[in-house]
């Protein structure tokens, strides 16, 4: 007999996913293969073999800091590739154990069913606010989704920070001339690696999706804007992205100027020879330039995180001042982004308001992060065109909610959906839409930013993860459903299945987004909650589309 979940998703319509067999208990075997820089061995269990810590770049040490990267030095005999890497040098982040991390970190690694065949080659980039994370983190084990999906699988460190993410011309390559986002180039020189490798793994280099979540979703949405890319990228899903704009979410050229100059002047140093300088001191010093609230800052811009810098080249305009991607484009948001940052796993973590002076508080210090000077009546206003949105749909209205919804609309919702409108008015591809609804288990509450990894991952059902996500069969159902949407885009340019037969390219005057999790589990659906995104429009808020 099913169970209630599983009879409930079977009466709505969806196709029951039967339980995987078991696997048979065999050693893992080795398994080498030839890579441009020399052999490989990985190792296979279960249906799929993976390789880990594979070089896909000289280790940027030394001189190399704030360089290009150049491509691995070869090596002779053959180079075992079972263990990850230490993660990119990155600072502490709240409620985030950072493990032991290294400026020798531009490693990738690869799952794949085989070495042999030519599958869909996805090339997913973690987030973490372009300042922390790993493609190593337990969350995107790449094992499920290779195997479900029949895909070659990557996923790869990039460099964060201050050494990945800034713009000075006194740190300038002398043999490349760049001198600016160091981790998006760290990003291009992966895909050019995938490309040159990826038959070797069991992937067509004529067929790279690229994947991302937050900062990753972002970039790769900017990877594909890169007309020294073109050709290259076949697709992207791009998942909960937060575009660079400043001031929030990135410098301007001339602060970033600023920032570096300060940091060196602090360190007794030069720009130039900040090479020089320990990565803890480094990195330490630059947070310390930071640390102060944004209006007592001596720059006005990268209020909240600092990801890419426009600097004409990795960068050539933000990406609301460019022309839409013309590969085909599956988006993705949750129903309440912003609960990543409300939640008790915050990566800022700030008590959620409990009277109407605490909600005002608290959505004054949301609107200042992006609107320098946001006062009272922008506050008002903000509030009583979310209540009336509320009101009009039957949602709560409670300090929590409208912190969640306000917060997690400016830096995430409003802008996904608004590109999305705008792609499907101008853009020459597909794009697929999609709203994940699937709520975390309380204390958390809501579809927090960055619920969608462990489903496309199929790693919800760790322990430490299914006590936040859960591991029960609507879990495992939407699991499949998402790995198999991804899949199907990645083989096909649409993410038709089984169970999404009508999904249809996003057309913004009908229902035409897959709304995945909540009461009706899988249902195409008009955009939710789109009233209460016309406040944004209203007032301006960047990026402007």
């Amino acid at each position: 007999m099913a169970s209630q979940p599983q009879a409930e998703a079977e009466r709505r319509g969806v196709s029951a996913v039967a339980a995987d067999p078991p696997r048979p208990r065999a050693a893992e075997t080795r398994v080498v293969v030839r890579t441009s820089a020399g052999l490989v061995a990985g190792e296979r269990a279960g249906r799929c073999a993976v390789f880990r810590g594979v070089p896909y770049a000289r280790p940027p040490l030394g001189a190399l800091r704030f360089a290009s990267p150049r491509p691995p030095e070869p090596w002779d005999g053959v180079r075992e590739a079972v263990r990850f890497t230490d993660v990119s040098f990155q600072s502490v982040i709240p409620n985030r154990p950072v493990p032991p991390s290294s400026e020798d970190s531009l490693y990738a690694n690869v799952w794949t069913p085989g070495p042999g065949g030519s599958r869909p080659v996805l090339v997913y980039i973690h987030g973490g606010g372009w300042q922390a994370g790993a493609g190593s983190m337990p969350v995107y084990d790449g094992a499920r989704l290779a195997e479900r999906g029949d895909l070659v699988v990557v996923t790869f460190n990039y460099r964060l920070g201050v050494l990945g993410f800034g713009l000075h011309e006194e740190l300038a390559d002398p043999d490349t001339g760049h001198f600016a986002n160091w981790g998006l180039q760290d990003q291009e020189a992966l895909l050019r690696w995938v490309h040159a490798n990826a038959a070797a793994f069991g992937g067509d280099p004529g067929n790279i999706t690229v994947c991302g979540t937050s900062a990753g979703g972002a970039t790769a949405w900017q990877l594909a804007l890169l007309p020294a890319l073109r050709g290259l990228i076949r697709r992207i899903v791009s998942i909960s992205p937060s575009h660079a704009t400043p001031p929030a979410t990135a410098l301007t050229p001339e602060d970033s100027r600023t920032a570096y100059e300060a940091v060196a002047s602090r360190l007794g140093s030069t720009v130039a020879g900040l090479r020089e300088v320990p990565a803890a001191a480094l990195a330490g010093a630059w947070e310390e330039l930071f640390a102060p609230r944004p209006e007592d800052r001596i720059v006005a811009s990268g209020r909240w995180y600092r990801g890419p810098v426009v600097d004409g080249r990795t960068m050539p305009a933000y990406d609301h001042r460019l022309p839409t991607p013309d590969v085909p484009v599956l988006s993705v948001h949750t129903s309440t982004e912003g609960s990543f940052y409300t939640g008790p796993a915050s990566p800022q973590p700030a008590p959620a308001p409990r009277d109407e002076a605490e909600l005002r508080q608290a959505v004054r210090e949301v609107l200042l992060l992006g609107e320098a000077g946001a006062d009272d009546r922008l506050v008002e206003t903000c509030l009583a065109a979310y209540r009336a949105a509320a009101a009009d749909t039957g949602l709560p209205r409670d300090p929590r909610t409208l912190w969640t919804e306000i917060w997690g609309d400016a830096y995430f919702r409003h802008q996904i959906v608004r590109f999305a409108e705008r792609h499907a008015r101008s853009g020459n591809s597909p794009l697929y839409a999609m709203e994940f609804a699937h709520p975390a288990r309380p204390p958390h509450f809501g579809t927090p930013h960055e619920a969608t990894s462990p489903f496309l991952f199929g790693t919800h059902r760790l322990p430490q993860l299914a006590a936040v996500h859960g591991d029960g069969p609507v879990e495992r159902l939407l699991s499949d459903v998402l790995i198999d949407a991804v899949a199907a885009f990645a083989r096909t340019s649409v993410p038709r299945t089984p169970n999404t037969p009508d999904w249809t390219p996003f057309t913004p005057d009908a229902p035409s987004t897959l709304v995945l999790g909540g009461p009706e589990v899988v249902q195409v659906a008009r955009t939710p909650k789109l009233a209460q995104l016309g406040f944004w429009d209203a007032v301006g808020w960047a990026p402007r589309l």
